[in-house]
């Protein structure tokens, strides 16, 4: 089975260990993820088997959907209600309103300093390998970007905090715990994102997965590797074809005939089945072949 399956990652599993149970449920190897959930979010996970994992390298770069609760006035060394207390303060009035503004500045591209406890290697070791040793280490901000950002529940009060729920469409590489603690020192306090769901990776919604128990029951849906492409520009052409399964580049002036348009990459495709991947290469001024299946 070449297949993409889409699960609902219950809070508690990391990403990995879906991987091992889908590996175990279709017993096979060739499984991967498109994007790593943590083990206290939920929601999305893309699971490609066989040779859908061949996609991997592409869809990880796919935007990603999630809901998340932030509260105000606590931060933790780890960005969420499971670390340490850092700060702790008394948050005596916030509005809707200047939640709302305070969102805004957020939308666009953004610099953002990922999470001390993360997986981002520094110097071959992993971010998180040198909080658990308290060693100090240099982390430098990344290029990310907010496409949406709205908040989606009132702000209320809860003890001497704060908080209130926000929906966000990100690009690859942004860690909503960052942006949740953001948000917070922007607002004039502590912060740390209190729960996390993914409802969207890629073209596929939270409506479309199913739990690990209902995969493990044979109560599922699987999806073909081309319908997780469908964002994608895809070409159905008999020259196109030819060249894509003798390891030929496609000129730009080919596919704009086609199409009308050159994007930076296209989807070769003989009625319903992927054959191959290319993208434009300046340099050869052609498309070339990035991923073939035979």
């Amino acid at each position: 089975m070449d297949k993409i399956i889409v699960v609902n990652k219950s809070i508690g599993m990391t990403s990995h260990d879906v991987v091992n149970k889908i590996r175990r449920i279709f017993n096979t190897k060739k499984v991967g993820h498109t994007g790593t959930l943590d083990p206290d979010a939920s929601g999305v996970l893309v699971v490609c088997i066989n040779e859908a994992t061949k996609l991997v390298q592409f869809l990880e770069n796919d935007s990603k959907e999630y809901i998340a609760e932030i509260l105000i006035g606590r931060s933790t060394d780890t960005f969420d209600k499971t670390g340490n207390t850092t700060n702790d303060v008394t948050v005596n009035l916030l509005t809707n309103e200047e939640v709302d503004n305070c969102l805004k500045m957020f939308v666009g591209k953004i610099e953002q300093f990922p999470p001390i406890y993360s997986a981002i290697k520094v110097n071959g070791k992993k971010l998180y390998e040198y909080a658990r040793k308290n060693e100090i280490v240099e982390i430098k901000p990344r290029n990310v970007e907010i496409f949406e950002l709205s908040r989606i529940s009132n702000v209320i009060k809860e003890e001497n905090y704060y908080k209130f729920s926000i929906k966000t469409l990100v690009s690859k590489g942004t860690y909503i715990r960052s942006l949740c603690v953001d948000i917070a020192k922007k607002l004039g306090y502590p912060g740390l994102m209190n729960s996390l769901i993914r409802t969207k990776c890629g073209v596929w919604r939270i409506e479309k997965s199913n739990t690990l128990d209902e995969i493990s029951m044979g109560k599922f849906n699987c999806y073909s590797m081309l319908e997780t492409l469908k964002n994608y520009v895809l070409i159905d052409d008999d020259d196109c074809i030819y060249k894509a399964l003798h390891g030929m580049k496609i000129s730009p002036s080919k596919i704009k005939e086609i199409i009308g348009e050159t994007p930076e990459r296209i989807v070769i495709k003989k009625e319903d089945k992927l054959i191959a991947i290319y993208e434009l290469d300046k340099t050869i001024y052609g498309y070339k072949a990035v991923r073939v299946w035979n």
